[in-house]
């Protein structure tokens, strides 16, 4: 092989992860679940694609988000830097956004003053909490501050979320979860081919 043959391989090599790179960074992203707060809606082993692009990118020593399509919305699932370590990303559903005032009472949540409809969600205890011991089933009312958003897994009873720890930047909103590429059941050892494309909402 000449000098020539090898330069170009590594140009075309070298393009090619540029691309990778950025689709990565900017477009969509992989993401695996590992726990089980998102069920029934997300399994442990789903394979997720994130849109990036859709709440905008953040490029390179820039503080703010720029080519902004669609902020998150109530209903979303996104994925995001999780606030009490930003190394680790976390999956939840949004709940409120700013200016909405959520409160939790005996499991239902409220939002604004209506009681949300949540088929999406599941409760495995149904012990109720009173909110002197934690917040898992009765909190707020709370205001969301500008910039921020209330999220929860649907898995209520076994989510560790907004609840617990606070609000997460809408900067730190790394994209919108789209569509299960692939699942793989651990405790069967075998794929779960009935959830290959499933859309996530």
């Amino acid at each position: 092989m000449t000098a020539k043959k090898i330069l170009d391989y590594a140009k075309s090599i070298g393009i090619a992860i540029l691309i990778a790179l950025f689709i990565r960074a900017y477009i969509i992203q992989a993401f695996k679940i590992p726990s089980g707060s998102m069920i029934p809606t997300l399994l442990i082993g789903d394979h997720l694609l994130v849109t990036k692009f859709i709440y905008g990118v953040k490029p390179p020593l820039m503080e703010n988000k720029i080519l902004v399509f669609d902020k998150p919305k109530r209903g979303d699932i996104i994925v995001f830097k999780y606030p009490e370590d930003p190394d680790r990303d976390f999956i939840k559903r949004v709940i409120a956004v700013e200016g909405d005032v959520i409160e939790g009472r005996d499991k239902k949540v409220y939002v604004n003053g209506v009681e949300l409809k949540e088929p999406y969600i599941r409760h495995t205890d149904s012990y109720i909490h009173p909110r002197e011991i934690d917040p898992r089933d009765n909190f707020g009312p709370i205001t969301v501050p500008k910039g921020k958003l209330f999220v929860m897994g649907d898995n209520r009873d076994q989510s560790y979320d907004s609840r617990f720890w606070g609000f997460v930047d809408l900067k730190d909103v790394k994209g919108k979860a789209l569509i299960i590429y692939w699942s793989w059941d651990g405790e069967n050892t075998k794929p779960r081919l009935e959830r290959f494309g499933k859309l996530i909402k």
